[in-house]
């Protein structure tokens, strides 16, 4: 026949726990395994004891991230570039105002405009000089257009008109386009400076036949 349980094991008994163990001296508790944390979550703690899971960023996210950070390099990229436009001198960056447009015997009289896109000049040979003006307006520096069948330049801009050598005769033009410095070089090729210009200012002295300003025939 069992005896009875004395009234402490018989209470220990009743109120044991899952992981509870029962040692020589009576029952001990020991504390329960935590579930494990999957290896790809990371446990992060919150103020207030509080601990959430964070995943790691979608793909997408990481995308997202690299193309704003590519626009940022970018557009700090090309403002650094502005500002050494800005502040390098133009003599570096800038073609020469020197060049060399060929011989005078290649040439017919008349306006040449082939090199107006390039250069914005225009070469005028008359019979006894060459000579090279400069394409732009002396009103607002528009580019006008040589009218060979009218034998004037338009400025398309507010219609100024120039006979066949820039000088002005309509319009609100106030002065003849300005020519450019012309030379032969030791070849006998004609070498333009665009960066020296004579001019014919209204009631003013005619600079057009300074030496320099055209090339005698």
């Amino acid at each position: 026949m069992d005896s009875p349980l004395s009234p402490e094991l018989s209470n220990s008994a009743t109120t044991s726990q899952p992981g509870d163990t029962i040692a020589a001296g009576g029952l001990s508790r020991e504390p329960a395994a935590k579930a494990p944390v999957p290896a790809a979550a990371k446990v992060l703690p919150r103020p207030g004891g509080a601990v959430v899971e964070s995943t790691p960023d979608p793909p997408v996210n990481k995308m997202r991230r690299r193309i704003v950070w590519a626009s940022i390099v970018g557009f700090l990229t090309t403002d650094f570039l502005m500002f050494l436009r800005f502040f390098l001198p133009r003599s570096i960056l800038e073609p020469s105002s020197k060049f060399s447009v060929g011989f005078p015997s290649d040439y017919a009289l008349g306006v040449d405009t082939k090199w107006q896109q390039q250069y914005r000049i225009w070469v005028d040979k008359t019979s006894d000089r060459v000579f090279v003006i400069y394409a732009r307006c002396t009103h607002l520096g528009c580019t006008p257009d040589w009218k060979a069948s009218e034998n004037k330049f338009k400025c398309p801009c507010h219609g100024s008109g120039y006979d066949s050598e820039a000088i002005n005769f309509e319009g609100p033009a106030p002065r003849p386009m300005d020519r450019a410095h012309v030379e032969l070089d030791a070849e006998g090729q004609i070498v333009v400076d665009i960066g020296k210009l004579y001019k014919w200012p209204k009631g003013e002295k005619n600079e057009f036949d300074d030496p320099g300003a055209y090339i005698p025939l």
